[in-house]
């Protein structure tokens, strides 16, 4: 039962109140804190892959076999070159390892299980499409024939341009025109080994007559539509209603067409894919053997396949849960690789099929960890209480009552005082919204409000239960810490699908974390926010976070970024694509910068939305030019004016600090 207050005015609200900071009252000394509670506290082991880990000064590194660098080393560099934050730094090691773990997975899988076929690894392009990335690729992957996976003729001229090695597999997906199928084929001529999968009967006799003008005999693929259905976010892919893929009866359709035209021997190849990110081992061993059983019939139907591409699926552990979850994976790389070769041996063997070669287009998996968001924090909300002054003669009975209920409050009251003090500051709105109370009244009571909420989480630590009105009360209250970046245009896929990325300070870590915060971008939008994290077991609301120290630089990292998120990115407040830093880690802890590209200018996004920029400052110069006929400025002012405007132009299109 709620008590009246109003006669019991307590006077010991006086400057600063004692209120919780971070995860409880009483915080030990940073000294108390290490690097393992650090690495432990943002699951750095879990979700790293071997790919990063702590200095001793605090710091996230970077690590390859023989070298370890720190990430802040990197943002020093970056500095001293005017490489402003955001920034996208790619880390060519990781990638190249990447490449390197997939291929000799699979070459260690098809030893210890004799299988008679070899591996052929394709990099779908629409995954990541900056020139860079798949340059590397190309350039790492060659010792492996590593391919390319194409769905459209930009995506194939780039494959075309970036494949040197004479065999080099294009795998090429989607609806394919003329033009399309006329670059496959002379890809063909010129020494690659270049499929066009048929999703659709339309192409096959699109093909059929462009080989025989070119001259060039094509080699064919069949996409099957999988029955198989899998778990996770993309799990539409497969199934009865997916709309890719040709169904058993057009898979005959177009096994006939080809006996027709006397090309059966074309068909060399059969394309099956689940989906992305596919969670369970299990999930993906019953595709496989559908997918035998796609394979062995049309060989008894007179194919002459000798390719099994089972599409893309291996997930990434996002989260680092090792489990069968929609943002990790209850398998490793090791597990995959085996389970799909001895899946695929046991089941072709019972047919007495050969062992084909097995392709996989393993994107996500393979750019994922090599890209990192780095942001600058530039501003921070806390929701807490201030300096208050002391109680006056003539305040409302609701101030009167919310001071009283900090001398009433205990834990066994907690959920009395949480009613009592949203009653009372919601008495003070309306009272301020109808002009009966002033400004001043309604800062007291928002900070009397903010002082009860504080108090009552610190008793709630002595709880056996916590009220469920009270559950989510820290969460509330917890800072915004206001990032550098445009959620839109650097990772699309949180907005979106509500993805999950590892996001961690980059140094301060061998402090305590005393914040609890979440993090909101620099666009004018609501939904350029980041408030669900990855927690052990479950994501979590907030994450931990470093009080800011004045003067001093606080950077973050988003992890695993690699995938999807620079193509997907669009540019909401005009905000375009970031500084994008390459470097490749030495063997004694040096590193070198590979590559710099400056982000998009505004001159440049404006572009993009048809603004012309010359147009814009002849423009601004007329207007300029009116003002000072109209004696509103001075000519020596106009030109400052025009200089800003024009320098400006040129400028990043996020927050600069002034040097």
């Amino acid at each position: 039962m709620a008590l009246c207050y109003a006669s019991s005015i307590v006077h010991t609200v006086h400057g600063h109140f004692c209120y919780l900071r971070g995860h409880n009252l009483n915080q030990p000394h940073e000294s108390d804190w290490d690097l393992e509670q650090s690495a432990e506290l943002y699951g750095l082991e879990r979700w790293g892959n071997d790919y990063f880990g702590l200095s001793a000064e605090g710091m996230v590194t970077a690590k390859t076999l023989n070298s370890s660098v720190a990430l802040m080393d990197i943002v020093d560099g970056m500095t001293e070159r005017d490489m402003k934050m955001p920034v996208l730094l790619r880390i060519e090691n990781i990638l190249d390892a990447q490449i390197y773990r997939l291929n000799t997975a699979f070459a260690n899988a098809i030893e210890k299980v004799n299988y008679e076929g070899r591996y052929r690894g394709v990099y779908p392009i629409k995954v990541n499409q900056q020139a860079q990335v798949v340059e590397e690729i190309a350039r790492f992957g060659a010792r492996f024939s590593h391919g390319l996976e194409v769905g459209s003729k930009p995506e194939m001229i780039a494959a075309l341009a970036m494949l040197e090695e004479p065999g080099s597999l294009i795998i090429c997906n989607g609806y394919k025109d003329q033009e399309f199928i006329d670059l496959g084929l002379q890809a063909v001529k010129l020494g690659f080994k270049c499929f066009f999968v048929i999703e659709t009967t339309t192409e096959l006799p699109i093909i059929i007559e462009r080989s025989r003008v070119l001259g060039i005999k094509p080699l064919i693929g069949v996409r099957a539509k999988m029955n198989t259905q899998v778990s996770g976010h993309w799990n539409t892919t497969s199934g009865d209603r997916s709309v890719f893929g040709l169904t058993a009866t057009q898979l005959i359709e177009v096994v006939d067409r080809l006996k027709q035209e006397d090309m059966l021997d074309c068909l060399q190849l059969l394309h099956c894919h689940l989906g992305s990110q596919i969670p369970s081992i299990q999930e993906i061993r019953s595709g496989v053997i559908e997918a035998c059983r796609y394979y062995t019939d049309l060989m008894k139907e007179g194919a002459s396949l000798n390719h099994i591409d089972l599409g893309g699926g291996l997930a990434v552990d996002y989260t680092g849960a090792r489990c069968a979850s929609e943002q990790s994976r209850n398998y490793t790389l090791d597990e995959y690789c085996e389970d799909v070769v001895e899946t695929l041996k046991q089941t072709l063997d019972e047919q007495n099929i050969a062992h084909p070669t097995i392709v996989t287009e393993s994107g996500r998996a393979t750019v994922a960890y090599s890209s990192i968001l780095l942001f600058n924090i530039l501003d921070t909300t806390h929701f807490e209480p201030v300096s208050l002054p002391g109680v006056s003669t003539n305040e409302p009975n609701q101030l009167k009552n919310m001071r009283a209920i900090i001398e009433y409050l205990t834990a066994d009251r907690v959920q009395e005082c949480y009613n009592d003090a949203h009653f009372y500051r919601h008495e003070i709105r309306e009272l301020f919204k109808r002009g009966a109370t002033d400004l001043r009244t309604r800062s007291v009571a928002e900070n009397l409000f903010l002082d009860i909420m504080h108090r009552i989480i610190s008793l709630m630590a002595t709880l056996e239960r916590i009220p469920p009105d009270l559950a989510n009360l820290k969460e509330s209250l917890a800072d915004i810490y206001y990032g550098n970046f445009s959620l839109f245009q650097s990772l699309p896929d949180i907005w979106a699908i509500g993805q999950l990325f590892p996001i961690m300070p980059i140094h301060r870590l061998n402090e305590r974390p005393d914040r609890q915060a979440v993090i909101a971008d620099i666009t004018c939008d609501c939904d350029g926010k980041i408030d669900r994290f990855i927690g052990d077991p479950e994501p979590t609301n907030t994450l931990p976070l470093h009080k800011l120290i004045e003067g001093e630089e606080y950077y973050l990292g988003v992890f695993l970024v690699g995938a999807y998120q620079e193509t997907l990115g669009d540019l909401h407040n005009l905000f375009g694509d970031t500084n994008v830093v390459s470097v490749r880690l030495g063997n004694e802890g040096g590193f070198e910068f590979v590559k710099e590209i400056h982000g998009d200018s505004i001159a440049d996004v404006l572009s993009y939305v048809e603004y012309n920029p010359k147009e814009m400052q002849v423009r601004y110069r007329n207007t300029a030019e009116r003002a000072v006929r109209e004696g509103r400025i001075t000519a020596r002012e106009r030109q400052q004016m025009i200089n800003t405007f024009n320098t400006s132009m040129q400028g990043y299109t996020y927050y600069e600090k002034e040097s």
